[in-house]
């Protein structure tokens, strides 16, 4: 039996989903993180003064946003929704794995309806940011961690199985040797 798929001459663009963000959310996110230091967070003790509100090297990847947030208690990885294939509605605190060319980084979901960017998932890469000297180190790590992200780790050929110095150079991608290769640049 020949079946016949049929597909229109022109579809028209879909509208991107209910709370995906169209414009880079770069200032908006920024911007909730100054609220944030200033209003809760600056009396702190644990929080690095050295450090500024920073939003790194967001972009557009896979139809979502991708990039970094420096604070002085955090630097992290954030996945925003731009109505692409990475990003799922997830409740706060609920756990999910996203592939990068890097490999999969485990994400954390958290939401909050009143705030600037109401859902974000992040995945923490550094949490005591008190061995950050000044924010140009801070910024220059969130770059390298943005530019390991995105490259994909080398191709090793396969070696012999009783070889057990080549297991060693095998790309692990995990999320530690994410880390090593992050803090090797």
């Amino acid at each position: 039996m020949n079946k016949r798929i049929r597909t229109p001459a022109y579809q028209a663009p879909q509208p991107p989903p209910a709370g995906a963000i169209a414009e880079d959310p770069a200032p908006r996110l920024e911007a909730m993180y100054r609220r944030i230091w200033e209003t809760s967070m600056h009396d702190m003790p644990w929080v690095n003064r050295a450090l500024s509100v920073e939003v790194v090297g967001f972009r557009h990847w896979k139809g979502d946003w991708v990039g970094a947030v420096i604070t002085p208690w955090f630097l992290n990885l954030f996945v925003l929704p731009g109505g692409g294939e990475l990003w799922s509605d997830r409740p706060s605190g609920e756990r999910c794995n996203i592939a990068f060319p890097a490999g999969e980084l485990e994400f954390i979901a958290d939401d909050d309806a009143s705030a600037e960017i109401p859902a974000y998932q992040y995945c923490a890469l550094i949490t005591q940011v008190s061995q950050f000297d000044s924010q140009d180190i801070a910024r220059a790590t969130a770059e390298a961690a943005l530019e390991a992200l995105f490259t994909a780790p080398p191709v090793v050929e396969e070696a012999s199985p009783v070889s057990s110095v080549a297991d060693a150079d095998q790309p692990d991608p995990s999320r530690r040797a994410f880390f090593r290769r992050v803090a090797r640049r």
